[in-house]
């Protein structure tokens, strides 16, 4: 069956991925980007590339005008545009917390907001937001970025539970670590100033780490493409879709964690109900 996607931050990374492996399929994509790049895959005739800001509510309505012009309507949106964040919480400024959140947060919310409703007057479609494994488990060093995915993580779930019944399938998107340019002068960023308390610290070895080993991450953007389309089409997604082996030993060693640490004091803290 034939679908239309609507991809944000489609020019690379996942996006792009996301778009190839949609085209490869015979599938239609509305690929929203910040400046039209000159790949053949943007001008490829099954592709409808719109230069929107996530932030900017006058661009996403017309984006998501211009893709119902074309191709009628919108069957799965991928909220994938974003960037991130490394530093110190103590080095995060208010306005470093409040850009970023605008944009993998709010920008979020913006898209999705003006979706809905086609989807809901269509009795079907399905929304994958994509978060990170930052979004299930923190990170030192990654305060904001981790804040900004947990709420897309949060708010997944809701809408989960709230679109179920018009037909409509909500899934938070949950990579490790993949060898995009994610990383880059382009998707990244760094306080302005480091705090000379924290030379030694987690979070400046952690933003060292990223820094030098951009490119050399062992997830393959295109594998995971082919692995989320085909959850897409299998169908029946679950809440939270984990990307990326490391990522999925990660997390199931975090879970069990939490397990014995809830059965630890499960006992004292189920003694706190009324008594009636």
């Amino acid at each position: 069956m034939e679908r239309v996607w609507f991809i944000t931050g489609a020019s690379r990374g996942f996006g792009r991925a996301f778009t190839e492996e949609a085209v490869k399929r015979g599938d239609k994509v509305i690929a929203t980007v910040r400046r039209v790049p000159h790949d053949d895959i943007f001008k490829h005739p099954s592709v409808l590339t719109v230069v929107m800001d996530v932030t900017k509510t006058d661009e996403v309505e017309k984006a998501i005008k211009d893709g119902m012009d074309r191709f009628g309507r919108i069957d799965v949106l991928i909220n994938n545009a974003g960037f991130g964040f490394s530093g110190a919480f103590e080095e995060t400024t208010d306005e470093d917390l409040r850009n970023l959140f605008e944009t993998d947060y709010f920008g979020v919310v913006n898209v999705t907001r003006r979706v809905i409703p086609l989807m809901r007057k269509a009795g079907k479609g399905v929304i994958l937001n994509v978060s990170s494994q930052g979004g299930l488990m923190g990170f030192s060093g990654s305060s904001a970025y981790c804040a900004a995915k947990f709420a897309v993580v949060g708010l997944s779930d809701v809408l989960r539970a709230e679109l179920g019944e018009f037909g409509i399938a909500v899934s938070a998107v949950c990579p490790g670590s993949f060898r995009t340019d994610f990383r880059s002068k382009h998707s990244f960023r760094n306080p302005s100033a480091r705090l000379d308390a924290y030379k030694d610290s987690s979070a400046h070895k952690a933003a060292k780490f990223l820094a030098e080993n951009t490119y050399t991450q062992t997830g393959n953007p295109q594998k995971a493409a082919q692995f989320l389309l085909d959850m897409v089409e299998k169908g029946n997604l679950p809440p939270r879709i984990l990307i990326g082996a490391a990522c999925c030993r990660a997390m199931k060693a975090r879970y069990e964690a939490e397990l014995k640490d809830i059965a630890s004091y499960e006992a004292a803290a189920s003694k706190t109900d009324f008594e009636e």
